[in-house]
């Protein structure tokens, strides 16, 4: 059997600390989360490799390296409330939990959202829920909030998304433009929504995020 806590502790260090992810508190949740228990048994042996990995068709979790990033970008603080878009199997909020004062992930696939609960209860995470719902319309119920990770690629960030985010609320997510992939945050003050890039990465689409054709982001 692989020496997964030996596996994780190289992903850290290789993966997340090598590519300027230094903020303790970011290592120490990476470190505690064991992401090979969030992925099907027969791709476990892959869990900590530097690339994408799907758990079912058409869905995967990001690279340590870009999630570890997104984290970093987005600036979760102890008191911050999260909305973890298109969680899947529950890891990102795992690890999102150790950061915010409280996590909500969002699934819509109900076997995806049965999946991470379960785990969530075993990992006994107490400060984080899953939630099943329209991705691309986030969570109404519980906005506004501080910070809202969307966990894949996007052609577009739906107005319903960015109306959840609370005064000063950030969302960051990975912009696809053709075959650049690139970080993007937005920034609420005072109602006025701005936007800057940041790192390159790949990441796959998510459904509901698919650019409508002839919109220009």
């Amino acid at each position: 059997m692989p020496d997964y806590a030996a596996l994780r502790a190289n992903m850290v260090d290789t993966q997340v600390l090598a590519n300027d992810v230094t903020e303790e508190r970011i290592l120490a949740a990476f470190r505690a989360v064991p992401r090979e228990a969030f992925v099907p048994a027969a791709r476990r042996g892959i869990a900590y490799a530097e690339a994408p990995l799907e758990i079912v068709p058409g869905r995967s979790l990001l690279s340590p390296r870009c999630f570890a990033k997104l984290v970093k970008l987005a600036g979760i603080r102890r008191d911050d409330t999260v909305l973890d878009i298109g969680c899947a199997t529950g890891y990102s909020t795992a690890v999102i939990a150790h950061l915010a004062k409280r996590v909500i992930g969002l699934e819509e696939d109900a076997a995806l959202v049965r999946l991470a609960s379960d785990m969530l209860h075993t990992l006994h995470a107490t400060k984080a829920a899953i939630a099943q719902g329209v991705l691309a319309q986030g969570h109404r119920d519980a906005a506004p909030y501080d910070v809202i990770v969307v966990e894949g690629g996007v052609e577009v960030v739906p107005e319903p998304l960015l109306a959840q985010l609370a005064e000063g609320g950030r969302l960051v997510a990975m912009f696809r433009r053709e075959a650049q992939v690139r970080a993007v945050i937005f920034l609420n003050d005072a109602g006025h929504i701005g936007q800057r890039f940041d790192f390159d990465d790949s990441a796959a689409l998510l459904p509901g995020f698919r650019q409508p054709a002839g919109f220009v982001f």
